[in-house]
């Protein structure tokens, strides 16, 4: 699963690089010449309003406006009403008339913008987190990507923290807003999230989390400066940063909670179902329906459940299939037995995997990434596993293993989550995708979930042919996180447009899977409170293994797993229909190749 801080402020920043719009220039006045100097202009209204919005600067340079978003009511209400204007400039292009390259741009800047239109049209700004992370809590990210290099990057960060406040304040008024209209979080789902808050409320300041830059900040920096600053920000953490955590817990656990909507389905809020099928069709970049996507779930469980069974027999084991996922849940020799421990058996898994990536990928990420655990702060709360993209080229990626409850992180379900959240997964895809030169910035930077998740989903199957799965209980590990996710598709759907309940969802998971009763409770809140997003799994793997059935029965022993790797994943993150189109023209262009050089290899024969 991969993770962007962006997702929970009201609008990620469109970076846009115009420079590296491709286009296509045939005669002056030709139709594709228009379409795309009209793709220009309107890209560049774009840029014009991200660079007005005073997130980020040129070059990356943080400016005076850049410490958090703008989340007043005039702010947000000017950026809705500005993107309206720019989506409207996107309807007149006539897509058919654009250059190959800037059919993809379109439709991933576009799809950008109207999930921006819709966050605000549907008020998610009300609801500025969910049951494993939020605005607050978020900041663990900040501060693990923070490197003090030098003396300005210090000040940069007390001045940060000293705007701090200002941000809660603004997230907890739009958190009264759906107090006052019954768009919250569900109650069910919130219990114990106090904790989170908590967690950055130490009993001395010199205990806190944010003082952590200091600890490996660069020796160029004098060492009574750095001093002098860490003074700073220790006065700065009890007038300011501690208060505003102090005061956001207050006002969560007296006013938020109390009053959160009983409800579990995003369906009981003002325009529900028309939220959740726009999440829908976000999620999955695709035009399917809530009902199609809960009937293709139960249709996969099924199947899944079939291949489950056979391995069980394989094991030896002799029982029922409850009486299995009892004994995976409850033997000790599927546990580790220290955090570090299972850290060490992530990172060997990983480095196994490293060795097979030659013989499958033609191509390999410079970036490097590391093991490391979920941060205490928010590691009750959290899934078992998470993906955190390296910010610049002076930092790796991490693949973030969660250590607490090691009761509840069983080893035979490591290697899929190994996998999928490192190589040949989102590490592999997403540095890859950074690394593409010739891609404008939004593209290189973009992460769409169908694709992302779906790759993700890919990769644990990638295992098999990688020969990760060394035994019948690993096997059967890979085969619960793929039910896990096709268990998605029907409690996802059922709670939020079917008013399945929380219990049934939990029950449906647990009589289906071998994850732990705590990772279940915590997967289902997950999906709870974040409508949609766990359909894109799925649903993006279905497509990418039909893509790669597809690609082999029409090349035959022209098939080349390398290339088809290489197709997949050259265009960057992309919608599956774009995806589609680019792997029919990869097979009709290869199979043109191959007819042309039969016939020439015929000519010279005869």
């Amino acid at each position: 699963m991969n993770f962007s801080l962006c997702k929970f402020l009201v609008m990620p920043a469109i970076l846009v690089s115009l420079s590296a719009c491709q286009l296509t220039m045939n005669s002056k006045n030709s139709p594709q010449n228009t379409a795309n100097e009209k793709f220009d202009s309107t890209v560049k209204a774009l840029l014009d309003h991200r660079a007005s919005t005073g997130i980020y600067q040129e070059g990356g340079e943080p400016n005076e406006e850049s410490y958090w978003p703008d989340l007043s009511p005039q702010t947000l209400e000017k950026k809705y009403q500005q993107r309206l204007t720019i989506a409207a400039a996107f309807e007149k292009i006539t897509q058919t008339s654009l250059s190959d390259d800037n059919k993809i741009n379109y439709a991933i800047i576009k799809a950008q913008l109207d999930n921006s239109i819709a966050q605000y049209h549907f008020k998610a700004h009300y609801m500025p987190f969910n049951a494993e992370s939020g605005f607050h809590s978020n900041l663990s990210f900040f501060i693990n990507n923070t490197a003090f290099n030098k003396e300005k990057d210090i000040d940069f960060y007390l001045n940060k923290l000293s705007a701090l406040p200002l941000y809660f304040d603004q997230n907890i008024y739009w958190m009264q807003q759906g107090l006052s209209t019954g768009i919250t979080q569900p109650q069910a789902v919130l219990i114990g999230y106090e904790q989170s808050i908590l967690a950055f409320i130490p009993e001395h300041a010199e205990n806190s989390e944010f003082l952590k830059p200091f600890n490996t900040a660069s020796n160029l920096i004098a060492p009574d400066v750095l001093a002098d600053k860490k003074s700073q920000l220790i006065a700065l953490l009890k007038t300011k940063v501690i208060p505003a955590y102090q005061h956001y817990y207050q006002f969560f656990t007296q006013e938020y909670f109390p009053n959160a909507r009983k409800t579990i389905g995003v369906s009981a809020t003002a325009n529900g179902n028309e939220f959740y099928r726009n999440r829908v069709k976000h999620y999955t970049t695709t035009n399917m329906t809530p009902e199609q996507i809960h009937t293709l779930g139960l249709s996969e469980v099924k199947r899944i459940r079939q291949e489950m069974a056979e391995i069980i027999v394989k094991t030896g084991f002799k029982g029922t299939f409850a009486e299995f996922t009892d004994f995976l849940r409850t033997d000790a020799q599927f546990y580790a037995k220290t955090p570090l421990a299972l850290l060490k058996e992530a990172a060997y898994i990983a480095k196994q995997m490293d060795a097979k990536l030659p013989a499958l990928f033609k191509h390999l990420p410079r970036t490097p990434y590391g093991v490391a655990p979920v941060p205490d702060s928010i590691a009750p709360k959290y899934t078992t596993g998470r993906y955190i993209r390296a910010q610049n080229d002076t930092q790796p990626g991490y693949y973030w293993v969660n250590t607490y409850a090691l009761d509840k992180r069983p080893l035979y379900v490591l290697p899929a989550l190994t996998l999928h959240e490192g190589v040949p997964g989102h590490h592999l895809q997403i540095s890859l995708n950074s690394e593409l030169d010739n891609l404008p910035s939004y593209r290189r930077n973009a992460y769409i979930s169908a694709f992302g998740e779906g790759w993700g989903l890919y990769a644990e199957w990638l295992g098999i042919e990688a020969g990760i799965y060394q035994d019948h209980y690993s096997n059967f590990g890979r085969l619960t996180y793929e039910m896990w996710r096709a268990a998605r598709l029907v409690v996802d759907t059922g709670m939020h447009v079917m008013d399945w309940s929380r219990a049934r969802a939990i029950n449906f998971m647990t009589d289906n899977t071998a994850l732990s009763s705590h990772n279940v409770q915590t997967e289902i809140d997950r999906y709870i409170s974040w409508p949609g997003q766990a359909l894109s799994y799925k649903i993006g793997e279905i497509t990418i293994r039909n893509l790669r059935k597809k690609t082999a029965a029409e090349l035959g022993q022209n098939f080349d797993v390398r290339e088809f790797h290489h197709q997949i994943l050259k265009n960057g993150s992309v919608p599956l229909q774009v995806l589609e189109d680019q792997i029919n023209a990869y097979i009709a262009t290869t199979l043109l190749t191959i007819a042309a050089d039969d016939k020439k290899k015929s000519i010279v024969s005869e």
